[in-house]
């Protein structure tokens, strides 16, 4: 794309979304946004997790902190996310929801700890209809989830 304008934008969670976008950030030229809720989510994984179903059941779209500046400048849009809850995180909605992307190439790039894509592709189709939609880069990237259950695993051992 000649003289094409790209966007990184993600959000990440245990911060492997975060390496593909630095990483297409620095290969591609691309601008950078890291796309975070107005309300952190909580720290701890079981009570992010928590609130997360809850909104994903409840179809709540979190306000965002921050938008990017100008999307019409952008013709080609990296779009990277985690799965939580088998589908796209309500900030994702929310950033699809708040941002014209008509006429934009959609790349996703979405990470997964191990339960695949879900509805992912079905929300970002139906929140970004106006864009041309690629299709994903998908990663497993589960080492959060399996540290927390060795962790767990050894823990029931050791106070058995």
């Amino acid at each position: 794309m000649t003289g094409a304008k790209t966007l990184v934008a993600y959000l990440t969670r245990s911060g492997n979304t975060r390496v593909i976008a630095e990483t297409l950030h620095r290969q591609l030229g691309a601008d950078l946004f890291e796309i975070r809720p107005a309300r952190p989510y909580p720290a701890d994984y079981e009570q992010h997790v928590a609130q997360a179903k809850q909104e994903r059941d409840s179809g709540f779209e979190p306000p965002l902190a921050a938008e990017v500046d100008n999307i019409a400048k952008y013709d080609e849009i990296f779009l990277g996310f985690p799965i939580w809850g088998e589908t796209t995180p309500p900030p994702i909605r929310s950033f699809l929801k708040s941002h014209d992307l008509s006429g934009k190439t959609l790349r996703p790039f979405i990470t997964h700890g191990g339960y695949g894509v879900g509805e992912a592709p079905s929300v970002l189709a139906r929140h970004g209809a106006a864009a041309h939609i690629e299709r994903a880069f998908v990663l497993e990237a589960d080492q959060e989830r399996r540290t927390l259950n060795q962790v767990r695993d050894w823990l029931g051992r050791v106070h058995a």
